[in-house]
């Protein structure tokens, strides 16, 4: 019940679900124009706010930059990844995709081939109302790694977490069965903070590998105009906007979930 609720009630705390709600609350409150107003001001606001460039920009980049990329990446007992970024082979489909967030497979794939880790643990279990695969997002990752020239053997799969307090849980398991205690972490910038807190609150040593950043420093000179004309897009309401905005809301609500249940 937790895993349901947890993926349902904040679909009311996020942009576009709060603007239905106030939305409704409007149609609700017909004989009272000024409470009418009120909601439908604050709807509109809260839709515009959301989507514009410098508000979601502002709340990815608090999250994304606190665990930069390391100049130098050190050996590590095993590579963690964190499911996520991958799609099942579902029909239309016709093999397993990597989706946004598949650069923390490939980059998975990468460290192992450069000798960082002999080995790769790969974290993701399905939830049965969401699945639309008959894989785990484990699973998954395994097909497309091994594609890609990394060995079978290589990889332990776990496969039954849920969310990401679960990944840390479930994994901590396999890797105190190999004595392990040093990782490397891979999953989205966005994920990162929420994810180390949650390996660290389990013993482990954790090398964060952040990557999939979609806030990076633009060091590309511009004249007057191109950053007026800038500025005048960066207020306009943008539907990509408003998903990195709904992305970052999901990691602070978990945060904040997560220390109510006592996991961080």
């Amino acid at each position: 019940m937790f895993i349901f609720l947890s993926k349902l009630l904040p679909l009311f705390v996020y942009p576009l679900g709060l603007v239905s709600v106030l939305l409704l609350l409007a149609l609700a409150a017909r004989n009272n124009a000024r409470a009418r107003s009120g909601l439908i001001i604050a709807a509109v606001a809260v839709l515009w706010l959301s989507s514009t460039t410098g508000f979601s920009n502002l709340l990815a980049r608090s999250l994304e930059w606190r665990y930069p990329s390391p100049q130098e990446i050190p050996s590590a007992d095993v590579i963690v990844v964190l499911g996520g970024g991958t799609e099942p082979a579902a029909s239309p489909r016709p093999s397993v995709e990597v989706n946004g967030a598949g650069d923390r497979v490939l980059y998975a794939a990468s460290l192992y081939k450069s000798g960082k880790a002999g080995h790769i643990l790969l974290s993701g279990g399905n939830i049965s109302f969401l699945n639309e695969g008959s894989t785990t997002p484990a699973e998954d990752m395994a097909s497309i790694l091994t594609e890609i020239g990394i060995p079978e053997e290589a990889l332990w799969l776990e496969t039954e977490s849920q969310n990401t307090y679960e990944n840390a849980l479930f994994s901590k398991d396999i890797l105190a069965e190999n004595g392990i205690e040093r990782i490397l972490l891979v999953t989205s910038a966005l994920h990162m903070p929420r994810s180390v807190a949650l390996f660290e609150k389990q013993g482990l040593e954790v090398i964060p590998i952040p990557v999939d950043f979609t806030i990076t420093e633009d060091e590309t000179p511009q004249n007057r105009s191109d950053l007026f004309l800038g500025k005048i897009i960066a207020v306009i309401p943008q539907a990509s906007n408003l998903s990195l905005t709904t992305n970052a809301m999901k990691e602070y609500i978990g945060f904040f979930i997560y220390r109510l249940q006592g996991w961080l």
